[in-house]
C-alpha cells in the first residue's frame, strides 16, 4: 500500500498492474495513518463498485488482520486522535519496546497475553487506546463475524517448508542484488516511520545504526541479510498458524492451476463471489 518502498514489500510491478488492474498499491504516502478498519471500509466500498461490472473479484495477499477485516468485520476500534498517537511514539522513542510492553501489562494484561509483543505497531496501538479511552484495549475486541452480502471462496497457497524456505532466501539474496541496500539507505532518515517498521528495511536499519548482537559484536551487512531471511521464515510461519485456523480455507499448491481453478467452479453457486 505504501509508495516508495515497493523493492522490500515485493509490490506489483508496472508492468504486471498493466495487464490486471490493482488496487490498494501505492496509494498511500510513508507518513499515512492506515488501520485494518479503513481498509475494511474502503476495500467494502470498492468492492461494491466493481461488483457492477465483475461476478468475481481476486483478494489477494498475506496481511492476515485486513484479509480478515474484510472477509468477516473488524471490532470498531475507536480512532486515535494525533495528539495520542505522537505521544506514544515519542515515549516509544525514548523508552524502547521493552518499556511500552510492561506498561500494556498493566494496562491490559488480557491483551498483553494475546499480542506478539516484539510488534512496536501492535504493542503502540493499543496502548493509544488505553490512553484514549481509559479502558483496556481488549475490551473492544469482541471477535463477532459481520455479515457480507457476496459468497467468499478461501484459497490459502502453500508449499513444502523446506522449499518455502530455499525461496525466501533466493527471493531475498534478488532483493539485495536489486538494490535493497541502497533503498534503505535513502528510507533511513525515516526508519521512526511504522510504515518501515517491516521484514528487510527495519533489519538494514539495525545495521546502519551499529547495533549489536547479543554478544556485543556489531552488526554486519551479512547479519542484517541472514536476519532478513530469519525473520521473513518467522512471519510465514506466522502467517500459516493464522490462515490455518479458519477452517474455510483450501489449501493448494501454487502450482496446481488447473486444481485450483476447478474448486472455484465448484463453490461459485452464488451470483457474486470475492
Amino acid at each position: 500500500m505504501y509508495e516508495g518502498i515497493e523493492l522490500g514489500t515485493a509490490a506489483p510491478t508496472r508492468e504486471e498492474r498493466e495487464r490486471v488492474k490493482h488496487y490498494f498499491v501505492g496509494n498511500l504516502q510513508l507518513e499515512d495513518y492506515y488501520s485494518a478498519a479503513m481498509y475494511e471500509e474502503q476495500a467494502l466500498e470498492l468492492i461494491g463498485e466493481l461488483f457492477r461490472s465483475h461476478d468475481t473479484l481476486i483478494v489477494t495477499g498475506g496481511s492476515m488482520m485486513y484479509i480478515d477485516a474484510l472477509c468477516y468485520g473488524i471490532d470498531m476500534i475507536p480512532t486515535v486522535t494525533e495528539d495520542i498517537r505522537s505521544q506514544v511514539l515519542q515515549r516509544y522513542r525514548n523508552e524502547g519496546l521493552e518499556s511500552m510492553t510492561r506498561e500494556l501489562k498493566l494496562l491490559d494484561p488480557v491483551y498483553w497475553k494475546q499480542v506478539d509483543i516484539r510488534n512496536p505497531k501492535r504493542v503502540l496501538h493499543a496502548l493509544e487506546i488505553c490512553y484514549m479511552t481509559g479502558r483496556p484495549y481488549s475490551s473492544f475486541r469482541t471477535g463477532k463475524r459481520a455479515e457480507r452480502p457476496f459468497n467468499i471462496i478461501r484459497i490459502g497457497l502453500t508449499r513444502p517448508r523446506e522449499e518455502l524456505y530455499s525461496r525466501i532466501d533466493l527471493r531475498v539474496d534478488r532483493m539485495i542484488e536489486a538494490g535493497l541496500v541502497e533503498d534503505a539507505r535513502r528510507l533511513y532518515p525515516k526508519r521512526h516511520l511504522n510504515s518501515l517498521n517491516t521484514v528487510g528495511y527495519k533489519e538494514l536499519f539495525s545495521w546502519m545504526a551499529g547495533e549489536t548482537d547479543p554478544q556485543g559484536n556489531p552488526w554486519t551487512l551479512e547479519t542484517a541479510i541472514s536476519r532478513i531471511k530469519q525473520d521473513t521464515r518467522i512471519y510465514s510461519r506466522k502467517q500459516m498458524t493464522w490462515f490455518r485456523r479458519d477452517t474455510a480455507t483450501r489449501w493448494f499448491n501454487p502450482d496446481d492451476t488447473q486444481a485450483i481453478i476447478d474448486y472455484i467452479k465448484e463453490m461459485s453457486n452464488a451470483d457474486k463471489t470475492v
